[in-house]
């Protein structure tokens, strides 16, 4: 079913409509791949994934930032819980994410200082409120996360929180994108852009993403219908031996993007590196913090040397990032690997492929 509500039944024809025209338009194999976590839940809670023909196959790629956060991240996290001065605030998604050895959940339990929040500016509430104590905010995310950090460090420099810190993981999407087309392990024909991310960045990066590598995409809604309709249009622009990029999500997506968040992202970061899970270093898709405040970086102020970890070669979540495995690949899938076990961040997170897959699969 695509929808609880059975009564909307213009949505469910729409949906029969879409289908059918994609089912008609699509004479080859074509692999599209969704960059975005809550379009990946969509299409396994609304079964979109078994409706559409075998020659249309959808991969996951590394649209969750939880899962994309490289090992040695989680490692620095942890060690950094172990210090007596340190309260270490997180999303919830993190507490689970396993480390080379342990992770943040385990840590809670050995009785380390830790505080899930909901936003980094409950962390900087923290801050304030226990003056003895640094408190690390472990900073995730993609451009639609790092807005409010960089509003939430500024808001430190100016009431002279000094005892505030993030832990830097926060990634750019669009040069990863370049990246995966670049890449000769899977073919892909074209793209479900992120929609959350270009609420902030707008069309225009995609579009010259488009352009460069003559790959269809699309920025589409979270509905079933909108995302069938970026596959009707990717699919349309294949078979036709065109590309564009075509925004399907104009009621939140703007060609500029949303400025006055770029305005306050650019005042506290600048492009970097990033390590991703799954990829290694990207040179151009991370943020680091600008001079002027990099008093707030955690790997400053307690000197984090980056080292090299013991990987899992159990989990196969980097192989999923990439697109060149599916969770229903992995052997430990369902079985030492489950929510309440995970031995992969995309078995955590909520926006994780192996998680959302989890919770739709009759096992």
């Amino acid at each position: 079913m695509f929808y609880r509500d059975e009564g909307d039944t213009r949505e469910i024809n729409l949906a029969i409509k879409l289908l059918k025209n994609i089912k008609e338009k699509c004479k080859e194999n074509i692999n599209i791949m969704e960059v975005c976590g809550t379009h990946t839940r969509s299409i396994y809670n609304s079964g979109i994934d078994k409706l559409l023909p075998p020659n249309i196959r959808l991969l996951s790629g590394p649209g969750c930032p939880v899962c994309v956060t490289d090992e040695s991240y989680i490692d620095h996290a942890i060690e950094l819980s172990e210090r007596k001065d340190v309260v270490i605030t997180t999303f919830g998604d993190m507490i689970k994410v396993p480390g080379s050895c342990s992770s943040l959940r385990e840590q809670m339990a050995k009785g380390r200082k830790i505080e899930v929040v909901y936003s980094p500016l409950d962390a900087l509430k923290i801050a304030i409120n226990n003056r003895d104590k640094n408190i690390v905010f472990l900073a995730i995310g993609f451009e639609t996360t790092a807005p409010i950090i960089a509003l939430t460090i500024k808001e430190a420099l100016e009431k002279n929180v000094n005892n505030f810190f993030i832990l830097n993981s926060l990634k750019t999407m669009p040069k990863v994108m370049s990246t995966l087309i670049l890449g000769e392990e899977v073919k892909i024909h074209g793209f479900i852009c992120p929609g959350h991310v270009a609420t902030i960045i707008g069309c225009r990066p995609f579009e010259r993403l488009s352009n460069e590598y003559k790959t269809p995409m699309a920025i589409c809604g979270f509905k079933a219908i909108d995302i069938l309709a970026g596959i009707l249009y990717v699919i349309d622009k294949k078979e036709r031996g065109n590309y564009g990029c075509e925004n399907l999500y104009k009621g939140f997506v703007y060609p500029e993007g949303n400025r006055k968040a770029q305005e306050i992202l650019n005042q506290v970061f600048e492009t970097s590196s990033s390590f991703w899970r799954g990829f290694g270093e990207i040179d151009g898709t991370g943020y680091k913090l600008r001079e002027e405040y990099s008093y707030f970086d955690a790997r400053n102020k307690f000197s984090l040397k980056n080292k090299i970890v013991n990987k899992n070669n159990q989990c196969i979540c980097g192989d999923i990032l990439r697109g060149i495995k599916s969770p229903m690949d992995c052997n430990a899938f369902g079985k030492m690997c489950t929510p309440r076990t995970p031995i992969g961040p995309c078995m955590v997170s909520k926006e994780g492929s192996c998680g959302i897959l989890y919770s739709t699969k009759e096992l």
